[in-house]
């Protein structure tokens, strides 16, 4: 994480891009290794308390961050990510209790090849969703929230950008022009002399500030690899939820039993539904589908986390109740 945040403040420093990358990819294999070797202690797959899932996420989203760096070619991508995956392996390295981190057997209910099947994507959707919505962030942030049309149009309808915010030849002026005063007849002359008003300074410092031709270039990369990425996590999420459906009617006699876990599933669905409906049918570009997919970042966290943190349900095993 500190390598990438280097390299982002100081890109003319050769070699802290590829740095980066390695450290990752030294993180991922080291998770990959850490979950293979649990999985060959315990004889079944390391998904069934909340240690060992959050370090599949962990491992999930380095994955992902090597698939978006790669579409993207933009190095800046593991200063988004890199402080994420740190944090969740943190918190299960160094907050949770000894007890919670070691292997235990498995309760009746979760011995089930579902559970490979079912908990494995749906912790890969997770993840990759986190990381589609971190993409969607940064946009925000790189355009500070202005609205903004871009030129590379995800689902070629042609989109573009406004003309305040062309790109520009190098040596030119990225300031708009001032707009020149304009005449009117003032009503206090009777003679209908012409008298020129120009505009209001407090008008000119409202106006949003242009922003630069890299600004825009990245902007144009992050919206669209943002969008790819979710377009990639949609179907895991609902691979997932169509094979949690079938073995929770094995296990508990019901497809869907509207437990909180499934509830909120349900809802992360809906809004990158919905996200993906905008973008295709509706053509959005920019800050509306940033904002609805960053929405999206906390509610795959308070269906993942926080259903467990606040009560109890069906999906409560080897969490915190």
């Amino acid at each position: 994480m500190l390598v990438y945040w280097v390299g982002a403040m100081f890109p003319q420093i050769p070699h802290l891009s590829t740095a980066g990358s390695t450290g990752m990819a030294i993180a991922n294999l080291c998770m990959a290794a850490l979950l293979a070797a649990r999985w060959l202690e315990a004889g079944y797959f390391p998904l069934s308390n909340l240690y060992e899932s959050l370090f599949f996420l962990a491992w999930g989203m380095t994955t992902m961050h090597f698939v978006a760096e790669r579409m993207s070619r933009n190095r800046l991508i593991g200063a988004i990510t890199a402080p994420v995956a740190m944090s969740i392996t943190a918190f299960a390295a160094l907050s949770l209790p000894d007890t919670m981190q070691e292997s235990a057997p498995l309760v009746p209910a979760l011995k089930s090849n579902w559970l490979m099947m079912h908990v494995s994507v749906m912790m890969l959707s997770y993840a990759t969703l986190m990381v589609g919505s971190l993409l969607a962030i940064a946009f925000l942030i790189v355009t500070r929230g202005q609205n903004v049309e871009l030129r590379g149009s995800s689902v070629g309808n042609g989109g573009y950008r406004d003309r305040s915010y062309q790109l520009h030849r190098a040596g030119e002026s990225t300031v708009p022009p001032v707009p020149e005063p304009v005449p009117s007849t003032s009503s206090a002359n009777s003679g209908g002399t012409i008298v020129l008003e120009k505009a209001s300074p407090v008008a000119i410092m409202l106006t949003p500030q242009p922003l630069s031709p890299q600004r825009l270039n990245l902007a144009d990369t992050l919206d669209n690899i943002s969008y790819r990425i979710i377009g990639l996590g949609f179907p895991l999420l609902t691979i997932g939820i169509i094979a949690g459906a079938v073995w929770a009617n094995e296990a508990w006699g019901s497809y869907w039993s509207w437990d909180p876990k499934e509830t909120w599933a349900l809802i992360t669905w809906l809004v990158f539904a919905a996200y993906l409906h905008a973008r295709i049918t509706k053509g959005w570009q920019g800050r509306r589908p940033a904002i609805l997919a960053a929405t999206g970042f906390l509610v795959v966290w308070i269906c993942y986390l926080g259903v467990n943190l606040l009560g109890k349900g069906l999906h409560s095993y080897g969490w915190f109740f």
